[in-house]
């Protein structure tokens, strides 16, 4: 897998960042769970999509500081079921893993 940075952080911007795979991660795993709900109730899953927007701490330690998810659901999508949706997408590993985030460790091998 390939990473880079933008040209003003040394890179040549020829492949994602890390902090762009990160929250791709996030888009993609609440993506997931999201069709393995509407396929487990028998719903369209043709049209389905995430997209998100995130935002960087002004200050330092840098960091994400704000990540925005849009789910744009199937055409014909009950709107009866929207809550239980967003209630099982909102808890896929990547998100849970961030509303309790692990250990990390760092060693100089």
């Amino acid at each position: 897998m390939l990473v880079d940075q933008p040209p003003d952080a040394g890179g040549d911007d020829e492949a994602p960042t890390p902090t762009e795979l990160f929250v791709a991660s996030l888009a993609t795993c609440v993506a997931f769970y999201a069709g393995r709900y509407l396929t487990r109730h028998g719903l369209e899953r043709d049209g389905l999509g995430v997209s998100v927007t995130y935002r960087m701490a002004a200050d330092r330690p840098a960091r994400v500081t704000d990540i925005r998810l849009g789910l744009r659901l199937p055409h014909g999508f009950p709107e009866a079921r929207t809550q239980a949706l967003l209630a099982v997408a909102s808890h896929c590993t990547v998100h849970n893993t961030l509303t309790a985030p692990p250990t990390v460790t760092v060693d100089v091998l």
